[in-house]
């Protein structure tokens, strides 16, 4: 059968473009003993995989040029050899940015789409989910009745960390940009929310939205958020070092912010974090999610464009700032 598949042109310096991936048609062999033929129906754009496209390791291998790049996918077993999956499975992998691929089922994870839509599994109830409740839950150790500061407060991780703080009876305060995404936030609970494209003085600003000041911060953002976050939190703060999608596309090194010495003064505790690294909270994760969610404390808001030729833009949206919630792709 034909696949089609985006493959990256080149690695791009700063900002990338649509002359930076390729739409490719590929053949795909029928499925051998042991393996499955799987054909994906929702893929998943995440800012992390802008690092990938930098051609250096870091935490994970880069793409490859000319070849089909990956990310999260969920897809249906149309075909089987393997006695472990039969036709109509729904599979997890990291097998996106493709419509069909052939796999001999290590990577794959079955889930179970009587209890979820299936595409929860890329957000609410699979890595976004879980990079919310590592932050909160482990990196920061978020106690009741704390003030968190939520930055990116309508995307896919920042919107569930919001629901989650909110469920663990802390205090909420969100940044987004625009008036959509800041209802959004107050919408899912945040207590107070910031419009940081309006506020000017953002410390100000989230200081008086706190009352104050805060006791933790969840970093999605970098760049002037970072800066802020040092004058809001008080004294032994707590920052979980999530992501820093404002210095994703720098096309050179930017100059360090000149209030670094609050860590020092605020006896502050800073830790950047990868989610795979934490993985034995899953369950845990996954009991605490579906008691918040039989209790209506969690909803989910997707953002999602429909065929692999889509693919690209929706993840340069991301950079845009175009997404509620989690962007995804139908397939």
């Amino acid at each position: 059968m034909k696949s089609r598949e985006i493959h990256l042109t080149a690695y791009p310096k700063g900002e990338p473009g649509p002359d930076n991936f390729e739409l490719a048609e590929v053949d795909i062999a029928a499925p051998k003993d042991g393996q499955v033929l799987v054909q994906n129906r929702w893929l998943s754009v995440d800012p992390y995989m802008r690092g990938r496209m930098s051609g250096i390791r870091t935490y994970v291998d880069p793409f490859q040029i000319g070849q089909a790049m990956e990310g999260g996918a969920v897809g249906e077993v149309v075909e089987s050899n393997n006695p472990k999956f039969a036709k109509g499975d729904w599979v997890l992998s990291m097998q996106g940015w493709r419509e069909a691929y052939v796999s001999d089922g290590k990577g794959l994870q079955k889930i179970d789409t009587s209890l979820l839509p299936p595409q929860a599994y890329l957000h609410i109830a699979g890595l976004t989910g879980m990079t919310a409740y590592v932050g909160i839950k482990r990196v920061i150790d978020l106690k009741e009745g704390e003030t968190l500061w939520m930055s990116a407060g309508a995307g896919a991780v920042g919107s569930a960390g919001i629901q989650f703080a909110k469920a663990m009876g802390a205090k909420v305060v969100a940044t987004a940009g625009g008036k959509e995404k800041c209802d959004f936030c107050r919408e899912i609970g945040a207590d107070a929310v910031v419009d940081y494209k309006e506020a000017g003085n953002l410390a100000k600003a989230v200081r008086e939205a706190a009352s104050g000041g805060v006791d933790a911060y969840f970093e999605n953002v970098g760049g002037t958020h970072w800066t802020a976050a040092m004058e809001v939190l008080k004294p032994k703060g707590r920052i979980a070092a999530c992501g820093m999608i404002q210095r994703y596309n720098d096309a050179s090194a930017q100059p360090l912010p000149d209030n670094l010495a609050n860590i020092v003064a605020k006896s502050l505790r800073i830790q950047g974090f990868i989610v795979t690294d934490h993985m034995d909270l899953m369950g845990s994760f996954m009991t605490d999610l579906s008691q918040w969610m039989m209790a209506g404390k969690v909803q989910t808001r997707e953002t999602v464009r429909e065929g692999i030729a889509s693919m690209p833009d929706a993840f340069l949206g991301l950079f845009r700032g175009e997404n509620l919630g989690k962007m995804l792709v139908k397939l």
